[in-house]
């Protein structure tokens, strides 16, 4: 693999698995109690608010108590000591993980649990309680706060940065996803055609494997702390 340039790492569920968070509709996932429809488009909401607000708050309160784990923690590093280039990390998941853990360029393109969205003055806030009760926005005082998550229909965030930066790497990492949810399905592809050596780093591979030059199947916390220690050396 090239030792210089510019890297953008794509993470998914895989990543955050081994901090005990449930994996996206996986075999006793978050979603086995509730269909997608139910709880995680505008309309469901639109329908049974209450039902969509007990449900975030649910996945709020239980991800305030996990904490990274070694593949977190050997991301951060990466981007602390690579000196080849920018690290660029844009996340699928919804926890802060990679946050505690202490990434800094980091794109939340599907949105945070641990932030919450008003509605009626399109304010974004970091949030830690219940939202089932209706709570005032702080700064507008509207009974209109949502969970801050991008739901199925929805634009993922930022897209146009994470399109800028796939442009201009010269290598890919995705790490933990299934390769079946555009957008970010797409990622590799478009990396790829830029000219970007492509790295896959699951526990199997992902429905897009075919545009990787390289796959290595394990626990994320195995083998992304190793390929980091190829790129910066040991910790």
């Amino acid at each position: 693999m090239e030792m210089t340039g510019n890297i953008v790492i794509l993470t998914g569920a895989g990543c955050s698995a081994e901090s005990g968070i449930d994996t996206f509709r996986d075999g006793g996932g978050l979603w086995e109690q509730h269909r997608v429809e139910d709880v995680a488009t505008p309309e469901a909401f639109e329908r049974d608010p209450a039902l969509v607000q007990r449900f975030y708050d649910m996945r709020r309160a239980a991800i305030q108590t996990k904490a990274p784990n070694a593949a977190h923690y050997a991301l951060a590093r990466l981007e602390r000591e690579w000196d080849g280039g920018t690290v660029t990390l844009v996340t699928q998941n919804v926890d802060d993980l990679h946050d505690r853990a202490g990434s800094k360029n980091l794109i939340h393109m599907h949105g945070e649990h641990l932030s919450a969205w008003c509605t009626a003055c399109d304010t974004r806030m970091g949030w830690t309680a219940p939202l089932i009760e209706g709570p005032p926005c702080p700064s507008c005082g509207a009974a209109a706060l949502r969970p801050d998550i991008v739901w199925f229909g929805e634009m993922p965030y930022r897209m146009e940065e994470i399109h800028d930066a796939l442009r201009d790497c010269d290598i890919f990492v995705s790490i933990g996803t299934s390769g079946a949810v555009y957008p970010a399905a797409g990622f590799v592809r478009l990396a790829r055609e830029m000219g970007a050596h492509c790295l896959e780093l699951n526990l199997e591979r992902s429905q897009g494997s075919a545009w990787f030059h390289e796959t290595r199947l394990g626990p994320a916390g195995d083998i992304v702390p190793a390929w980091v220690e190829e790129l910066v050396g040991p910790d």
